[in-house]
């Protein structure tokens, strides 16, 4: 299993930047953060994949739909999770359609999905 210390490192520095440096920084820190993320899960699921000697998807794959359902549901819900719950809310509501897009990228390579 991967180390996940690193990615928890980048979230506790965060959530130490902004408690620093204050909410007007706060949208910079979330997109640096989730852009992060991103790129550690892609990477995951890359190795994945290649261990498994599975092929990324054609043109017209079942994930173009889940990708523009995530985009499409990721601008109210980042909306409504910053203006509730703030910075943690929504590094929470981005992780969650991380883990959903994963979890289906994961699904579609093994043809569950």
């Amino acid at each position: 299993m991967p180390d996940k210390r690193p990615i928890r490192d980048d979230l506790q520095a965060t959530l130490d930047a902004r408690r620093d440096l204050g909410p007007e920084y706060e949208t910079e820190l979330v997109e640096s953060f989730v852009e992060r993320l991103d790129e550690t899960i892609a990477a995951r699921v890359r190795a994945e994949l290649h261990h498994r000697g599975a092929t990324p998807q054609k043109k017209g794959s079942p994930m173009i739909a889940i990708t523009l359902g995530s985009l499409g549901i990721g601008v109210p819900l980042t909306a409504i999770a910053a203006g509730t719950a703030g910075l943690v809310g929504l590094m929470i509501a981005w992780l969650a359609i991380v883990v959903i897009n994963v979890a289906a990228a994961v699904a579609v390579h093994r043809g569950w999905g």
